[in-house]
């Protein structure tokens, strides 16, 4: 579950991680109103005023803006708020701008000796372990840095049995070329973001820049911030972060449904049961001359209410040209997916307009093929085996 800026930051400020201060605003005069009680509480006269949305580059996109006093602070949030964001990370629609973040300016007008860092905590999938991945190269795109001077990304593993160990943070603190109080605050700052990330049940910490500001100190500017879903039964409170409106509106009816539904681009739909079945899908799809129009687990169970659901949910999808059916009957028989897809389709009449091709295998699959052939009017075609079911995707995208 992907996390605001403000959000990201009121978490790494509960684990002692320092970060540039800021109130969230939804309207012009709420910024205003934000800008003057950061006045009151940090005695800054410059603001920044940041888009909050689910994505990265915002301010390539003109969603990050310096104010110098209020009048353009209640300017810049108006012209941001309500816009449509275009960044290198959204797609060329770009995400609608609900609320902005209204922050103190921690680059201090006038002085010139602030460093940028970029640190992040997130698993080392070739390990299993966690690890912090850092440089000196702060605030520009951690992808570019990795492509033309490498030699400038730095990790370091973390033991799960241990955790992040200070001499680690400090090692981080000398690669990044820091010394004095700045070598110090920033061996704080690593041990204390890596304990965040560990604590919340993260799945990344990202913050480009960590800023050492010209008196020294090291806090965190920006926050990409990431939750384990899986892990939010332990954390109520961060479950309430979720931001719908930054989701794809058809996963969220489907999460809301109990499906597992991810939207991908390509033109056949998946309904399977099983993420492992539901991969082999996808691979079985891009081998017949398709692409995968989205990932969908319907689970353990699937009567004919769950398969219409489905159904309705695929066929959101304009670009869907067929729809793939790739059952395997364990506990679940065949012949009832079978009557489930028969009765969903008479339920849905003309709201089905692409050729379905049903796969299903395992407890009573023969009877479930023939309880489908049986069926007169219906656009639905069965089939057995992988192979099969492949040459009939071919067969309906010719």
């Amino acid at each position: 579950m992907n996390l605001h800026e403000y959000q990201g930051k009121e978490i790494l400020n509960s684990f002692g991680v320092r970060i540039q201060r800021g109130i969230v605003a939804s309207t012009p005069e709420e910024a205003v109103a934000a800008a003057k009680q950061l006045t009151d509480e940090t005695g800054t006269s410059w603001y920044v005023v940041k888009a909050q949305v689910h994505a990265g580059g915002r301010g390539k996109g003109g969603g990050v803006k310096l104010a110098k006093n209020l009048d353009e602070v209640k300017a810049i949030s108006d012209e941001i708020i309500g816009m449509r964001l275009v960044t290198p990370q959204t797609s060329a629609e770009g995400k609608l701008v609900n609320q902005v973040l209204i922050a103190e300016d921690v680059y201090y007008p006038g002085e010139s000796k602030t460093e940028e860092f970029y640190v992040s905590v997130l698993l080392n999938r070739a390990t299993g372990k966690n690890m912090v991945m850092y440089s000196p190269e702060g605030g520009m795109d951690i992808e570019e840095v990795a492509e033309k001077t490498p030699e400038l990304i730095f990790t370091e593993e973390i033991d799960p049995a241990t955790g992040i160990l200070p001499f680690q943070a400090r090692k981080i603190a000398f690669n990044l070329g820091l010394s004095g109080v700045a070598f110090k605050e920033m061996s704080k700052f690593v041990m204390a973001l890596a304990t965040a990330y560990e604590k919340s049940d993260a799945a990344m910490f990202e913050i480009n820049p960590v800023l050492k500001t010209s008196d020294d100190k090291i806090l965190a500017v920006d926050a990409k911030v990431s939750l384990d879903e899986n892990a939010l039964f332990r954390h109520k409170d961060f479950a309430e972060l979720r931001d719908v409106r930054e989701e794809h509106p058809t996963e969220v009816e489907a999460k809301e449904a109990g499906l597992n539904y991810v939207a991908l681009d390509g033109n056949v739909g998946c309904m399977v049961n099983g993420a492992g079945l539901a991969m082999g899908t996808m691979d079985l799809i891009k081998q017949a001359g398709g692409d995968p129009a989205n990932f969908l687990d319907v689970g353990g169970t699937a009567d004919a209410k769950r398969v219409e659901t489905a159904f309705r949910i695929i066929l959101k999808d304009p670009k869907v040209k067929a729809i793939l059916v790739n059952i395997f009957g364990g506990i679940v028989r065949c012949d009832r997916v079978a009557q489930g897809v028969v009765d969903a389709y008479k339920n849905m009449g003309d709201s089905i307009n692409v050729p379905i091709i049903v796969r299903l295998q395992g407890t009573n699959a023969v009877e479930a093929k023939e309880l489908i052939d049986a069926q007169d009017g219906l656009d639905v075609i069965s089939a057995t085996e992988f192979q099969e079911a492949a040459e009939k995707v071919q067969e309906v995208l010719a």
